[in-house]
């Protein structure tokens, strides 16, 4: 039978070590920091359809197809698109892989299939410690600085180190494991990929969870749907069964799984800032009526420069899926040049967008009274007539207005999505690094030839 929302909180209540600010967090499904993200994760368990789990867990064989495949980034929660994103990423791997490999890429087959069948939910562990990072893994001080397998039985492997920046994991089924760069010859207990279940023996979470208690969401109707607790996933000699190991030493695989990861997040990641752009448009000209700034000229101007920000990101992302590549097996995957394109743009513009819907606001994006206050009856009165801008306004709108902006673009949580959406996907040089590979520097490179004239004296003319 499909998992139920009151299935998924019993199937966290499994021994999991997970904790938060120094103590053991007993159940997850009831501690204030971690309860209301179990609660919208569970709803999702709730709302979906058959049909819809069905298409979420396929890939896209056409333009259109991709296009919808944009929307599961969008709408769920980050727990469901991140175990869209394992399995899009893992049959990319397979893909990409040599047929040498074919154990792994059963492997890879038959575990994307129990996701599928049980519609668990999973965080992927990209990022270790590194130690540092001027160091190759096989040179650090501790080997353990990188993931790595420390012992090998004929039933599978033991694995030692810590996974950073895993979104998620508390509240996860499994984590799923993969090397983080490309390895060298020398570094083959380094080159690991597995999926570990969330309650395995020697696996401990620390979780540091941005955004407000749950006592405090009245002031935060944005972030308290977002705040996933972030994991610090340390692996402390875990065995990891062989059928549940898809990279075990074979280092030229080894960026395989990054490179497949980083297509696909990027692509997600500028699905939902093309979204997110918008609505930044719409809540900076819903300030500005409110202030009664609609017709100022550097109001109109920073406007314009918004929407001007959100139509590129669409368009990047647009292009990115037109111009879809086709595997051999006939499934669609974004174009990388575009895909990076978009996610480069959209990331290093974030800032100055907030920026203007700051100036837009005022210093009440900041100082506005709370929630409470327009729940009091002796203090309301104040607010309704001195937040109010004009003889039709709503002061009590106006503050719930200010509000939102505060909680969406200058609370902690606004901190947190401006560091997510700059490193989500790698850092920048990296979407620099795949869009410079996949851009045709030859075709660029002959037009400026021809309109320099300039071809005859190098012979390509």
């Amino acid at each position: 039978m499909p998992m139920t929302g009151e299935d998924y909180r019993e199937s966290l209540q499994d021994g999991r070590v997970i904790y938060y600010d120094g103590k053991r967090i007993d159940d997850v499904t009831i501690h204030p920091k971690t309860r209301s993200m179990v609660d919208i994760v569970a709803s999702t368990y709730d709302s979906e359809d058959q049909e819809r789990r069905e298409g979420r867990f396929s890939l896209p064989r056409s333009v259109e197809e991709l296009r919808l495949k944009m929307d599961d980034f969008i709408q769920w929660d980050d727990l469901l698109a991140a175990s869209i994103l394992g399995f899009l990423t893992l049959r990319t791997v397979s893909h990409r892989m040599a047929d040498d490999m074919q154990i792994y890429r059963q492997r890879m087959a038959d575990w994307n299939k129990h996701c599928k069948d049980d519609n668990i939910r999973l965080t992927i562990c990209l990022t270790d410690a590194k130690g540092d990072r001027a160091v190759r893994p096989s040179r650090q001080a501790d080997p353990d600085s990188y993931l790595r397998v420390v012992d090998q039985t004929p039933d599978g492997i033991v694995i030692n180190g810590a996974k950073l920046h895993a979104t998620g994991a508390a509240i996860s089924h499994e984590l799923l494991v993969f090397p983080t760069k490309r390895m060298s010859s020398e570094e083959s207990q380094w080159a690991v990929a597995c999926a570990v279940p969330v309650n395995s023996p020697g696996l401990t979470i620390l979780n540091a969870v941005p955004g407000p208690h749950h006592e405090e969401f009245e002031n935060h109707p944005f972030s308290r749907h977002h705040i996933y607790p972030e994991g610090f996933a340390v692996f402390d000699h875990v065995f990891v069964p062989n059928e549940r190991v898809f990279l075990n030493g074979e280092v030229e695989h080894s960026a395989t799984f990054p490179h497949s990861l980083g297509l696909w997040q990027r692509i997600g990641g500028s699905a939902k800032m093309a979204e997110e752009a918008d609505m930044l448009v719409g809540l900076a000209h819903l300030l500005a009526e409110e202030n009664g700034l609609g017709r100022i000229p550097h109001i109109k101007d920073k406007l314009a420069e918004m929407i001007l920000h959100a139509t590129m990101v669409r368009a990047a992302l647009e292009a990115a899926i037109s111009n879809a590549e086709f595997t051999d097996e006939g499934y669609a995957t974004p174009s990388e040049l575009y895909t990076n394109a978009a996610k480069y743009y959209g990331s290093t513009n974030l800032s100055r967008m907030l920026n203007h819907i700051h100036d837009i606001a005022g210093g009440s994006v900041l100082t506005v009274p709370l929630s409470g206050d327009l729940d009091n009856p002796e203090i309301a009165p104040y607010l309704e007539k001195y937040m109010s801008t004009k003889p039709e306004g709503n002061g009590a709108y106006r503050t719930k207005l200010m509000q939102s902006a505060r909680d969406i673009t200058a609370s902690g949580y606004a901190g947190t999505w401006q560091v997510r959406v700059l490193l989500g996907g790698g850092g920048l040089y990296a979407q620099k690094l795949v869009a410079s590979h996949h851009y045709d520097v030859n075709r660029a490179k002959a037009l400026a030839l021809e309109a320099t004239g300039l071809g005859a004296f190098n012979g390509t003319s």
